[in-house]
C-alpha cells in the first residue's frame, strides 16, 4: 500500500476554509462578518506559517487563530451600536414559505440566543465534529468544561425548541443552522 504525501502547509490552509467558514459564521451569526474573520485567520496564519510545527494539528491550529480573531473583534467592536436583539433584523427579514425554513430559522434564532460559550462548543463538537480534547484546546478550557457546556447549550435548545433532547438532531441541524456552503473540510 502507498502511503499519501503529507500536504505541504501552505496547501493544508485551503482544505480547512469551509470548516473555518463553519465556525465563523456560528460565531459572529452574519456571513459577510464570519467570511472577514476567516480572511482575517488565513491572512494571520499565513504570516505565522513559520511557527506552525508540521505533523500537528492544522485544523485545531486554524481555529484557534479564528477564534482570537474573533475575540479581538469583539474588543474592538465594543463601542459600536449592536442590534443585539434582532429588532432591527427582524423588521427587514422576508418571512419564508416553507415550514422547513421556519424550523431552521426557529433552530438559529435558539442557537443565537445561547451564551456564546455554549455555542461555541456545540458548534465545535457536533458541526465542526472536534473532540472534546480538541474542542477543549481550541477553547482553552478544560475538557470537563466543553462537555458540561455542550449538555448545557443541548438542554437550552430543547427548552427554547419545545422538543426533548433525545428528539433534537443537532448535528444535521447545525450545519443546515450554519448556511449553504462546501462542506468538504467538515467531516
Amino acid at each position: 500500500m502507498i502511503e499519501p504525501q503529507p500536504r505541504a502547509p501552505r496547501d493544508e490552509l485551503l482544505i480547512h476554509i469551509p470548516s473555518l467558514r463553519a465556525f465563523a459564521v456560528s460565531l459572529s451569526g452574519q456571513i459577510d462578518r464570519a467570511d472577514d474573520l476567516v480572511q482575517e485567520t488565513l491572512v494571520k496564519a499565513w504570516r505565522n506559517l513559520g511557527s506552525y510545527t508540521e505533523g500537528t494539528n492544522m485544523r485545531a491550529w486554524l481555529f484557534t487563530i479564528l477564534r482570537n480573531v474573533y475575540i479581538s473583534d469583539i474588543r474592538r467592536r465594543k463601542r459600536e451600536v449592536q442590534d443585539t436583539d434582532g429588532v432591527f433584523a427582524e423588521s427587514v427579514a422576508v418571512a419564508p414559505a416553507q415550514n422547513g425554513h421556519m424550523d431552521l430559522v426557529d433552530f438559529r434564532k435558539a442557537l443565537d440566543g445561547l451564551p456564546e460559550e455554549q455555542r461555541e462548543a456545540l458548534v465545535l463538537i457536533g458541526a465542526a465534529e472536534f473532540s472534546y480534547e480538541e474542542a477543549a484546546e481550541i477553547a482553552g478550557c478544560a475538557v470537563g468544561t466543553v462537555k458540561s457546556r455542550v449538555n448545557r447549550a443541548r438542554n437550552a435548545l430543547a427548552r427554547k425548541l419545545n422538543l426533548d433532547v433525545s428528539e433534537i438532531g443537532l448535528e444535521p441541524a447545525l450545519r443546515a443552522a450554519l448556511g449553504p456552503q462546501d462542506r468538504s473540510g467538515v467531516a
